[in-house]
């Protein structure tokens, strides 16, 4: 099959997906959770044992800002909320006596702290990504003895992590996802499934430039094919297995789910359909460049 002639058509969808995803930052930004803002952390024991799920709705009802609840197992629960005051925790109390039958549960700790996540640690944690990149760039660039494969395959890394980030300035303004520090891991997981899925790719490309003199654009072709069924399968398995988080996994980890998903999905879409598109494009512009000199 010619995948590579409908490249057009794949930039023109990673262009929307890219207009959407300045736009939503641009118009609405990211919504920070607890990890960013700080928050309140408590913890109450109970003599029964109460559901994550409804004791979350019942306080989203009243207006406290739920960012996750945890059971320890032993009618423990943690919960991480944003900052409230002395009139909010009185709530708690009221909310936990109509949930346990009048039976208050037993304060083990109650403590406002600041945001786990600060501006060093975003700081860092963006020259770790900007080192890592370089990195890769500069060994696929020597392994396949081209910068034009390191560059595509950074380019299309980036286009799936600024598409994720985009998507969830989208979920935060119409579902409020929060960016937290799950999300942070979502991002990082994204960008290595992207470079191991394009990787394979262009291996099967430098395996044919050996044995066949064909075009970059002919082995890109071949490539595509013959990788194609095994890179759905790996995808579909992590998928089964997120949509499986997503719908029991509860609210605690949901839009972690979310996150791995669409991280997912973009990158077994980005390694044959944006990486490969822009590795015979670049290698189409070059040999016209060589041509008219």
């Amino acid at each position: 099959m010619d995948w590579m002639h409908y490249k057009k058509l794949y930039f023109a969808i990673s262009g929307v997906l890219i207009i959407v995803g300045v736009f939503s930052l641009l118009n609405w930004g990211l919504t920070l959770g607890v990890d960013f803002k700080g928050g309140t952390i408590a913890e109450y024991a109970f003599e029964e044992d109460i559901s994550t799920e409804e004791m979350s709705a019942k306080l989203e009802e009243v207006g406290i800002d739920v960012a996750s609840i945890q059971s320890t197992g032993k009618m423990q629960y943690i919960l991480r909320l944003a900052p409230i005051d002395e009139v909010e925790k009185e709530k708690l109390g009221t909310i936990f006596e109509e949930m346990t039958s009048g039976v208050p549960g037993e304060e083990l700790r109650f403590e406002t702290v600041g945001p786990s996540i600060g501006p060093e640690l975003v700081k860092k944690t963006l020259y770790a990504v900007v080192i890592a990149s370089g990195a890769i760039l500069l060994w696929v660039a020597y392994q396949f003895r081209s910068i034009k494969f390191g560059a595509s395959a950074i380019l299309a890394m980036f286009h799936d992590t600024f598409n994720l980030v985009g998507l969830f300035a989208l979920f935060g303004h119409f579902f409020n996802a929060e960016v937290d520090f799950l999300f942070v891991t979502a991002i990082l997981t994204t960008l290595s499934f992207s470079v191991h899925d394009t990787i394979v790719v262009y291996d099967r490309i430098r395996e044919s430039q050996k044995k066949h003199g064909e075009t970059l654009y002919d082995l890109a072709n071949k490539a595509i094919t013959e990788t194609m069924v095994r890179s759905l399968n790996n995808s579909f398995t992590i998928i089964f297995m997120l949509v499986a988080l997503i719908l029991l996994g509860g609210s605690t980890i949901k839009w972690f789910a979310v996150a791995l998903f669409i991280g997912t999905i973009l990158g077994t879409y980005s390694s044959p359909f944006v990486a490969v598109p822009l590795l015979v494009t670049w290698d189409e512009i070059s040999k016209r460049i060589k041509f008219r000199k």
